[in-house]
């Protein structure tokens, strides 16, 4: 299936119009496919408004294209600053799609879907991801007592039994593992330092079932946890905050070597520095859904809102809370100025459902026709 499109000349601004939902997954196929080289596949990235839309976007990219390499960067399910993590499947989710990205390896066109929240989030450095990858198949020599203090520090949790992403159990010469990127768990089998199989099995019977040929360990929080992450965070909390940490329970928790509820929204301090999703995509095209921009607006509104209630500390004084003390904005989200910056360097996009004539000007951008329009429904 292909889509006509009314061409002009493509400045670094340039407006899909008469895109309505719907046709949007297959202008996205064919740009990708039009962004590639002899020598190097096509990559753009994609900006959907929000999580409803991603989700939609990711169904009618399965249908359109169903051999189109796709791969979705989802938000946290919190808002900034708040006092919980993101879920495990999320974060499972999310980490896979970077390491995909680190790996690299593109052999055909890829989109790359994210949504408006996450793309204003920085992210751990690639190397963190990059150094964290371990393949490993049946055969190989592993001490199991190290791999344990490995997945302890990739942020696994271990467990009686493993049901859910980001968990892990021991059994004798029995490993069961829940790693990001697998749709079940897996277990490994050792005698002595010998992996000598790995298989799937179902969380809820236990039961294994097919041999997997090869796993590849990735980490299953964005948090770098272990001595050297511990160590970064102390460093950068006392630097930001004071070294008044006795009635600190983020900070003494973190020194213990134990998991804090939504430490995920400290991230920069575990990291020497974070990135952002235009790093791991470098040179690629972006693309907004209709309406991302006012998105960008609300977000960024949001997050100033949240760093100043947290400032004002309302629950330690109203309800007795435990102290809050968060990051300053511009380290745990691109601030405006980066975000203006980074936009200025590609090609954006912008789709629109409106039909407008080729060639013409919409606020000094460039206009494209697709001539769609939306079908009447007949969903009642």
């Amino acid at each position: 299936m292909t889509v006509s499109a009314s061409a002009t000349t493509i400045n670094n601004d340039t407006i899909l119009s008469g895109v309505p939902e719907g046709l949007d997954a297959l202008v996205l196929t064919q740009l990708a496919r039009q962004a590639g080289t002899e020598t190097a596949p096509g990559i753009i990235l994609h900006v959907a408004r929000d999580d409803r839309r991603l989700d939609a976007l990711e169904h009618a990219l399965a249908f359109f294209a169903p051999n189109q390499r796709v791969i979705s960067i989802p938000a946290w399910d919190t808002v900034p600053y708040d006092r919980v993590g993101p879920n495990a499947e999320i974060t499972a989710k999310r980490i896979t799609s970077l390491a995909k990205l680190v790996m690299g390896g593109r052999k055909e066109p890829t989109i790359v879907l994210t949504t408006v929240n996450a793309i204003l989030q920085k992210l751990p450095p690639r190397n963190f991801i990059r150094q964290a990858l371990r393949p490993m198949a049946a055969g190989q020599r592993i001490d199991m007592n190290k791999l344990m203090q490995r997945l302890d520090a990739a942020g696994f949790v271990r467990t009686g039994q493993v049901m859910d992403p980001g968990e892990f159990a021991v059994r004798g010469g029995i490993l069961d593992l829940y790693p990001p990127g697998r749709l079940s768990p897996v277990r490994l089998d050792f005698f002595g330092d010998t992996l000598e199989s790995i298989k799937s099995f179902d969380a809820e019977t236990q039961r294994t079932s097919k041999l997997v040929q090869k796993l590849v360990l990735m980490p299953i929080s964005e948090v770098a946890y272990g001595p050297e992450g511990e160590k970064l965070f102390r460093a950068g909390y006392v630097e930001l905050f004071g070294g008044n940490t006795g009635d600190d329970p983020l900070y003494q928790a973190v020194t213990a070597g134990q998991r804090y509820p939504g430490v995920e929204h400290w991230l920069p301090l575990f990291h020497g520095s974070l990135e952002t999703l235009f790093d791991y995509v470098a040179g690629s095209d972006i693309s907004f859904d209709h309406s991302a921009d006012e998105a960008v607006r609300r977000r960024f509104d949001q997050i100033k809102e949240h760093y100043e209630a947290r400032l004002e500390g309302l629950e330690a004084a109203k309800f007795g809370a435990a102290p809050y003390k968060p990051v300053p904005p511009d380290q745990m989200f691109m601030s405006g100025a980066e975000w203006k910056f980074a936009l200025d360097a590609l090609h954006v996009r912008r789709f629109s459902p409106f039909e407008q004539s080729p060639g013409a000007q919409a606020d000094s951008a460039k206009v494209r026709s697709y001539l769609g329009r939306a079908a009447r429904t007949f969903a009642a």
